[in-house]
């Protein structure tokens, strides 16, 4: 079970004054403290909470460039849980500019999530992949090299299925020889996505 269980949001009101640059390992959490936000230089990071009974909802995916904090938690208890190594460096609640893009990019993924929960489960597993795709991707040709290490439970918690059906449609998916998996990523063959990146990767070309 990951960090999650760990109550990390009760630190909202605490003081941070650990470096301005900090690099955090698989697993950890981003500390969670009023006005403080976090921009990704490296890694990846999904903002999640968790439920009475257990379970675990994603609210957001988060690579190099996206910016996170308590500041963008509509519910409690809010974290933000790396998927990989990360590094980010901080920022206040006062830089407004960055403010404003941020909470673009949180409203336009909270949209796009909203979408995996409705459809069949192959359908909202497809889904999902193309909309990794389009965010994450790195192309060449017709495939695409999504570089996020999800697990089959961290997709099953994003598309509202269970561990054991997503590693079933993984199997289907690399047999019909759309996807290849590994621990590292997926590969998807024969993928004609859009050339361009949704407009939330927009915002962040024009970050200096």
């Amino acid at each position: 079970m990951s960090s999650l269980m760990t109550p990390t949001y009760a630190t909202t009101h605490q003081q941070e004054t650990s470096p301005v640059v900090r690099e955090f390992k698989r697993r950890e959490c981003l500390p969670m403290i009023q006005n403080l936000l976090w921009q990704i230089d490296a890694g990846m990071v999904r903002s999640i909470t968790l439920h009475e009974e257990g379970d675990i909802t994603t609210l957001g995916l988060w690579g190099a460039g996206d910016i996170i904090g308590h500041l963008f938690a509509g519910i409690e208890p809010y974290q933000a849980e790396c998927l990989s190594t990360v590094r980010v460096h901080r920022l206040w609640g006062d830089d407004y500019q960055a403010l404003e893009e941020a909470m673009w990019c949180h409203i336009q993924q909270t949209q796009a999530l909203l979408t995996m929960h409705h459809g069949s489960v192959q359908t909202r597993f497809s889904r999902f992949l193309n909309w990794l795709a389009n965010r994450f991707s790195q192309r060449s040709g017709g495939e695409c090299f999504i570089p996020l290490p999800l697990t089959h439970q961290d997709i099953a918690e994003v598309i509202g299925s269970s561990r054991v059906t997503v590693t079933r449609l993984i199997g289907e998916f690399e047999r019909e020889d759309t996807l290849s998996w590994s621990k590292k990523g997926c590969v998807l063959h024969h993928h004609s996505g859009p050339k361009t990146k949704p407009a939330e990767h927009h915002f962040r070309s024009h970050r200096h």
